[in-house]
Formats: structure tokens, sequence, C-alpha cells
């Protein structure tokens, strides 16, 4: 196995944004069954080190794959696409409007102590997103349109730290 392969490669997976959970799942606890420390409890120190750094890469690309936002950041990684997240936060007018409502809403719905509202708007969300999920797949997996599907992923992190926050809401409220 090479270490510096990408994760895909690592499973022995496609490139692509549409991925079967499935699958990942499979060969995962493939890998995890040839570098687990817990093989190497009887060999050498290096072949222990390396194992561990086996097990430790094999859980980093399976955490990064199974998560979409994760697996779409990584895949515009790996074409040369950097999301500057940290350094550009500008966002179509629109799209911010829209931030500011769902905001909004959920920020009313936790004052007013409304679980049921803030339910309606979790579930409204995560349909949002699953569609922009679809068009992300469209997007690296069809298209190769890097520069749009970076505009996507961008938008979908802030949806998904939306989504973050009616999930603590609803925690409060349950408290």
């Amino acid at each position: 196995m090479d270490l510096a392969a990408d994760f895909f490669s690592l499973f022995g997976l496609p490139r692509t944004f549409r991925l079967s959970l499935s699958e990942l799942d499979s060969r995962y606890r493939d890998v995890q069954a040839q570098v687990h420390p817990d093989r190497f409890a009887n060999a050498t120190e290096a072949e222990r080190r390396l194992s561990m750094q086996w097990a430790t890469r094999a859980n980093e690309a399976y955490l990064t794959l199974k998560k979409p936002l994760e697996r779409a950041r990584y895949l515009l990684e790996l074409a040369g696409h950097d999301l500057q997240a940290e350094s550009n936060t500008a966002m179509p007018a629109d799209f911010l409007m829209e931030q500011m409502e769902w905001r909004e809403a959920v920020m009313e719905a936790r004052a007013g102590g409304d679980h049921h509202e803030l339910e309606h708007l979790y579930q409204r969300l995560r349909s949002d997103i699953a569609g922009r999920h679809d068009e992300i797949a469209a997007l690296l997996d069809d298209a190769q349109d890097y520069a749009l599907a970076t505009d996507r992923v961008r938008r979908l992190m802030f949806l998904e730290k939306l989504l973050y926050e009616i999930d603590d809401a609803l925690a409060s409220l349950d408290d």
C-alpha cells in the first residue's frame, strides 16, 4: 500500500462524488482488517508504527469520504481548486438574504420554544441540502465544472453550519 495514495485509491474506489456508502464501508473494513495495529502486536517496532500510520490514514480517508461535504471538498482539492473558505466569505446577496431569513426563523422558533417549527425547518433544510448534493455531483462527476462546484460547495458549508445550529436549538429545547 502507498501512504501517499489519495483516499479513493486507498479503498480502490472511483474518484467521484457519487459514492456507494455501503461499498465504502466494506472497503474500509477490508483495509482496517489488513492494517489494524492489533494484527501487528508481535511485530517489530517499525512494523507496528507503520501499521498505526496506515490505520490512522484509513480512518482519515473513511471519515472524509463518508461525509458528502468533506468528500466534495477533497475532490476539489485533488482537482487543484482551493475553496478559500477562511479568506473568501463573499457570497451573492440573494444567498445571504436567504441565510438571514433562515437564521431569523430559527431564532424565533428557538426563542418561542417551538419544537415543531424547528423540526420543520430542519427537514426543509435537509431536503435543500440533498438537492445541492445532487447539483454538486453533476458538477463534479459529469461536467467537471470545478469553478462552479467550488461556489456550490462554499454555499453548502453555510447550509451545513445552519443545520448544526438548528440541531443545537432542538437539543436546547429537549434539555
